[in-house]
């Protein structure tokens, strides 16, 4: 049953036919794990939290820089120096006083990432670092959690939704491969649009939402990309790899 004040606060989620008051209600006892409260986890841990998704565990263990501010809109000046999860938890509790937030600021490595997302429904990941992402997206892999996976750079944005363990869906390394060692180039050296981290941010958020309460079309196995150079979305589909390590057979 939702309070009144629960009824007042998420009445645009409840007279979405699509949502209502059960899918709502099912948002207010879901679990999200966000990787990463940086550009791309900064409006979407801001929106789903909004949203009333009832449990958040933010992880990353990168401290606030002014560089930072240009696009990670959850911190303020006066957060330089402080840890980011706790930054970002500070502003959930804020926004959405009855949200359940955990602050975990450990980087996410093969031996931590089961306890990390334990009971987790969903899981948003936004990190910088692809090493990580294969980590997270084995692991999401291997526990059936939906994954969620957005990535920027420069005028470009890329969201995908994966549950490789589904008959006929590719798994996160159907799509990128097996190369954790492949060289990383961060927002520092090529730079990025920071209105660019909120677009995709936002929608990532609301593709978590969407597999928490499924509405519309089932956006697993399609890949968005936004350019913003030429203001052009499309959508792919991703086809699974009969070959591939993490999902064959």
């Amino acid at each position: 049953m939702l309070s009144d004040a629960q009824l007042e606060r998420y009445a645009r989620h409840i007279v979405l036919k699509e949502i209502g008051g059960g899918g709502q209600a099912q948002l207010l006892k879901s679990h999200v794990a966000v990787i990463g409260a940086g550009g791309i986890g900064s409006p979407a841990i801001q929106y789903l939290a909004a949203a009333g998704v009832g449990r958040l565990t933010i992880i990353d263990d990168d401290m606030v820089d002014l560089s930072n501010l240009q696009r990670q809109t959850i911190f303020v000046t006066g957060d330089q120096g402080s840890p980011k999860a706790d930054c970002a938890a500070d502003h959930v509790a804020r926004l959405n006083p009855e949200i359940a937030v955990t602050a975990r600021r450990e980087r996410l490595e093969d031996d931590n990432v089961a306890g990390l997302l334990d009971d987790a429904d969903v899981v948003l990941d936004g990190c910088d670092n692809f090493a990580t992402r294969l980590t997270v997206a084995d692991a999401c892999l291997s526990a059936r959690i939906p994954l969620v996976s957005a990535a920027v750079g420069q005028f470009e944005g890329q969201l995908g939704v994966f549950r490789g363990w589904e008959d006929g869906k590719p798994c996160y390394r159907c799509f990128v491969g097996d190369r954790p060692d492949r060289e990383a180039v961060s927002c520092a050296e090529q730079g990025v649009l920071g209105a660019l981290t909120g677009v995709i941010g936002s929608l990532a958020a609301l593709e978590t939402i969407r597999q928490l309460v499924p509405f519309g079309d089932d956006s697993a196995g399609k890949l968005l990309i936004a350019d913003t150079l030429s203001l052009r979305f499309r959508t792919l589909s991703l086809p699974n790899d009969p070959g591939c390590p993490a999902c064959a057979g």
